[in-house]
């Protein structure tokens, strides 16, 4: 913090010095004396303000707010290696609002989030047939949140039926957009994402129509969702050759059992050319948390007709075998006293190339456990990573291993 100020006589002379004259010598020393104690007083005050404000301004200046970064624990990183800052933690809206759970309980997930120190708010055009972006602005607004205390963003792709409803062509990116913003009842987003790579639009017209959103003022940022490291390599390319904005981040699904593309393919990307990455599923679609350690209980996810892959997916011998893994992972967990679900977000979290991590659930007192996770991330240490990698054994190899946070 700095802190100026300026201390002058009130006859404006410079230094408090007056022309000798009619025997006033000892009237100037004394008055010399007065002002410069005076002075010293003031620098002594502003010093003391200046001492105690920078005690925690320059630590919580980038936080959402000074007393719930205290309170919370919640930390912020930059969203790649732009200059924005996110929570570490965010919450997502697939699935949930609009579909699983009630108006009531998405107000009241958002504001678990919010007053725990979440600021990043993540929907898509696509979910819930635009839904969950309706609720989200309905909540936002109905709670008067300030929005630039605020990071919202969407995905783009799947914006209707009609063949010019759906992609990344100009068309779309801006209209979808601009329906995108009437639904959240907003004039902005922090952050527009391209929700899966179109092989039908040439990466110029995406990179173009996405500057041209940022030039408009409806997006702040752009990123990629589901692109592979050479696809976004190729944005990033194009951006340069024509002086348009490339994207800053890529959002991947990441945990326990799906760990090649974060871990391998992004770091590089991330050193290079500053992407960094916004990751899903940190518990496996609800499978990390253990409830699916007996079989399918009938209020999961997995029992619900639209999630067929997901009940193949945990009943098949790569299903087993997880479970199997979970249980071992729970005597770590259980080491360093926290549940199974934060041990694997903080996991998640060890990674520094992850700006934040996504956390989807339908549960206010599930959100509130899992949010704890930030407790667990000071316990991450080598040894407690390695003896994951030793019961996962699927650490992938690459070039260099990533920065682990102690």
């Amino acid at each position: 913090m700095q802190v100026s100020f300026a201390c002058s006589d009130q006859d404006g002379g410079r230094g408090g010095l007056r022309p000798p004259g009619n025997g006033g010598h000892s009237k100037q020393n004394a008055t010399s004396a007065n002002t410069a104690s005076q002075a010293r007083a003031r620098f002594r005050t502003v010093a003391l303000i200046a001492r105690s404000l920078g005690s925690f301004t320059n630590r919580y200046h980038h936080n959402l707010k000074e007393s719930t970064a205290k309170l919370t624990g919640m930390k912020y990183r930059n969203l790649g290696k732009s200059g924005l800052r996110v929570s570490c933690l965010g919450l997502g809206t697939w699935v949930t609002f609009g579909g699983q759970i009630s108006d009531e309980v998405a107000e009241q997930l958002m504001t678990i989030a919010y007053e725990n120190g979440v600021n990043l708010f993540d929907t898509a055009e696509v979910y819930a047939g635009g839904k969950a972006e309706i609720i989200l602005g309905n909540i936002i607004k109905k709670k008067c949140w300030r929005r630039s205390s605020l990071v919202i963003t969407t995905k783009l792709y799947w914006g209707g039926k009609a063949e010019t409803e759906r992609g990344l062509n100009r068309k779309h990116i801006i209209e979808g957009l601009r329906s995108s913003l009437q639904r959240m009842q907003l004039e902005y987003v922090d952050v527009v994402f391209a929700n899966r790579p179109d092989s039908n639009t040439p990466m110029e017209e995406i990179v173009r129509a996405m500057t041209h959103v940022i030039n408009q003022g409806m997006s702040m940022y752009w990123g990629t969702s589901r692109w592979s490291a050479m696809e976004i390599m190729e944005a990033y390319s194009v951006a340069r050759q024509f002086n348009l904005i490339p994207p800053v981040c890529e959002q991947a699904e990441y945990n326990f059992f799906q760990r090649d593309k974060v871990e391998t393919q992004l770091p590089e990307l991330y050193h290079k050319i500053g992407v960094g990455v916004v990751s899903w599923s940190p518990l496996a679609c609800g499978i990390i948390t253990g409830k699916y350690e007996n079989g399918i209980p009938e209020c999961s996810r997995a029992s619900m007709k639209p999630y067929a892959w997901l009940k193949e997916k945990i009943v098949s011998d790569d299903g087993r075998k997880q479970q199997a893994k979970l249980k071992e992972l729970t005597t770590i967990s259980e080491k360093l006293g926290c549940t199974l679900p934060q041990l694997a977000i903080a996991w998640c979290l060890r990674n520094e190339g992850v700006s934040s991590v996504l956390l989807g659930t339908s549960s206010p007192i599930q959100l509130a456990e899992n949010l704890r996770a930030m407790e667990v991330i000071p316990k991450m240490t080598a040894g407690i990573v390695t003896e994951i990698d030793q019961v996962l054994g699927n650490r992938p190899h690459s070039k260099k291993d990533f920065h682990q946070a102690h």
